[in-house]
């Protein structure tokens, strides 16, 4: 369960501008990430737009994180929805590929009652002896695990933690009042990775990390260890681009950051468009100031502004 401790990167999954996987830009994402000490990695999470790649695609993703991985850091890959037997069909796929675990976000739209989100991960976790992060997103899927299901999922064997990004502290006091101390408690949000790891919490699965994975590592090991004083200080300097990256929809800013930061092309598959003209300018402001870029010139957002969208 260690093995997702700390901050671990939600990837963001690059395209080429004819809407294909950029493998090669994948590649040298997952490289950068083990280099800069990140502590384990989440592909084909909802921040790699895993909603809309083909089945064959996300296998690819996985693939291509493996194969560059080489062992070095776990790999909790993504696989969840509203389609439990879909779900368990991927998740015996992903096995065999050799994953060290599991990322299930809730059931989205059909917003299943508490018993029914229970029923689906007892059936996931029944199908399989990976380990499995549970993933509540309400603002998201419009489905919470409540703290009195999240502690009857934490008895399951396989079940290890969750990644909580419901948006209430209470909320994760409440669950770690109810788990065992050895039940996982990762923020989904990178602007309370503090708190939530001063609650008992084990660090952070990251969008923010994208581009700054050696600083959240940092950020998330200095909590970990009660060194709160360094912690404040990389999220006092960092804070506006973990709250820039949510100017629009997740992904589109944090990929339009990265491309300003010379990382990938900031293609995007609808229904996420391009980010708005002056958003773009408020990114490239916090690059500046976060010391990410050392200057801003206009060519830094010309992509950015005008990437490619494919259907």
């Amino acid at each position: 369960m260690s093995n997702f401790t700390g901050c671990g990167t939600a990837m963001v999954t690059p395209f080429n501008r004819d809407g294909s996987l950029d493998e090669a830009t994948f590649r040298r994402l997952v490289e950068r990430q083990i280099k800069s000490g990140i502590n384990f990695l989440v592909p084909c999470g909802t921040t790699g737009e895993s909603p809309t790649l083909e089945h064959h695609e996300h296998i690819r993703v996985v693939e291509l994180t493996i194969e560059v991985n080489q062992g070095r850091v776990p790999i909790l890959a993504g696989a969840g929805g509203y389609n439990t037997a879909r779900v368990i069909s991927l998740i015996r796929e992903l096995r065999q590929l050799g994953v060290d675990g599991i990322l299930s976000v809730t059931p989205y739209y059909n917003k299943p009652t508490q018993d029914g989100v229970f029923a689906h991960y007892q059936a996931i976790s029944d199908s399989t002896d990976l380990p499995i992060m549970l993933y509540s997103v309400q603002p998201r899927t419009n489905v919470n695990i409540e703290p009195a299901t999240m502690e009857r999922l934490a008895v399951l064997p396989n079940i290890i933690g969750v990644k909580e990004a419901s948006g209430s502290i209470a909320q994760v006091a409440s669950i770690k009042g109810r788990v065992p101390d050895d039940f996982l408690i990762l923020s989904g949000d990178d602007s309370v990775t503090i708190p939530v790891i001063a609650l008992g919490g084990h660090g952070i699965i990251s969008v923010a990390s994208n581009e700054i994975p050696a600083e959240m590592t940092q950020l998330a090991q200095a909590a970990l260890a009660n060194d709160f004083e360094r912690a404040r200080a990389i999220q006092k300097k960092f804070l506006p681009l973990m709250e820039i990256n949510f100017v629009e929809a997740n992904p589109q800013p944090a990929k339009a950051a990265m491309e300003m930061m010379g990382l990938l092309e900031a293609n995007l598959r609808l229904p996420l468009i391009p980010i708005k003209t002056e958003n773009a300018t408020k990114i490239l402001q916090v690059l500046v100031n976060c010391g990410l870029l050392a200057s801003s010139p206009i060519e830094n957002t010309s992509h950015a502004l005008h990437g490619t969208v494919v259907a």
